[in-house]
């Protein structure tokens, strides 16, 4: 029989499991994987895999006669995606626990490297570009998805404006200098992409958002308390902070009454290249 036609006993279990697609990660990813050149028996490698999207649905595609590697540091999630690759019953993936600025693969032995909105959050884009361009074969796809500098707009735009009417210069240079390091700017990521060799073949602009019912909701959803938050108080003096996001919480509410709700706009950017 088929190995899918059999009854997947622990079937009951799946919601401990089932979070493939994060509400965050999911509009990057489904672009990525759309422009990805399916081929069979190939190797590929996802930086960054997170808590394993698209990493398993990568493995899944390509089929048991591609090998797809997946590498991140962080050990928990790497705990968490055996869990997943072994529910799944994928057996193509091979896991590495460790950082995308030196990656443990041969030169030129990598067919498809991709990576979901990872080449803006690592601490050395330079690097880890020119690790990839090392392992990748001539010919191979470099596709990434990063989300740009306008990100989140909207809130950033309300930041401003409290540390401003608190005369906090200070901290809105080192609120842009925060932006700039977790969103460095396209044209600088291109510019190292085509310097280790890459061919840009497509770069496509689009844009997700997130909408809520006032600043209040906002502030307390998982994705922003748990993605977001920590960073953003990090550039922020600890006697300040609660009356900083009392005042932003206020400025979003009343937005909110005005229009209707608040949104925070995600532009982000799909890279496709080839090695040279």
């Amino acid at each position: 029989m088929k190995k899918y036609l059999s009854n997947d006993s622990c079937r009951d279990n799946s919601i401990n499991i089932r979070d493939e697609l994060p509400l965050w990660s999911a509009p990057f990813g489904l672009k990525l994987l759309d422009y990805i050149i399916y081929k069979p028996n190939i190797t590929a490698i996802d930086i960054g895999f997170g808590s394993g999207f698209p990493l398993i649905e990568l493995a899944a595609r390509l089929g048991n006669g591609s090998t797809v590697y997946g590498i991140d540091p962080w050990k928990k999630a790497v705990e968490k995606v055996k869990e997943k690759i072994d529910y799944y019953r994928i057996k193509n993936i091979k896991i590495i626990e460790g950082f995308a600025e030196s990656i443990p693969l041969d030169n030129e032995t990598v067919d498809l490297i991709t990576g979901n909105n990872v080449i803006n959050n690592v601490s050395d884009s330079e690097s880890v570009i020119g690790e990839c361009s090392r392992i990748i074969k001539k010919g191979g796809q470099f596709i990434q998805t990063m989300n740009l500098d306008k990100s989140m707009f909207e809130f950033y735009d309300q930041l401003k404006e409290v540390l401003n009417d608190l005369k906090m210069d200070k901290e809105i240079e080192l609120m842009h200098k925060h932006i700039s390091e977790k969103r460095p700017s396209l044209d600088k990521i291109i510019t190292e992409i085509k310097g280790h060799g890459f061919v840009i073949k497509d770069l496509e602009h689009d844009q997700f958002n997130y909408k809520f019912t006032d600043g209040t909701a906002m502030l307390n959803h998982h994705q922003v308390r748990l993605g977001f938050m920590d960073s953003w108080i990090s550039f922020l003096p600890a006697d300040k902070t609660g009356e900083i996001f009392d005042r932003i919480e206020n400025k979003l509410n009343e937005q909110s009454r005005h229009f209707g709700e608040i949104k925070l706009s995600i532009p982000y950017v799909m890279i496709n290249a080839i090695k040279q």
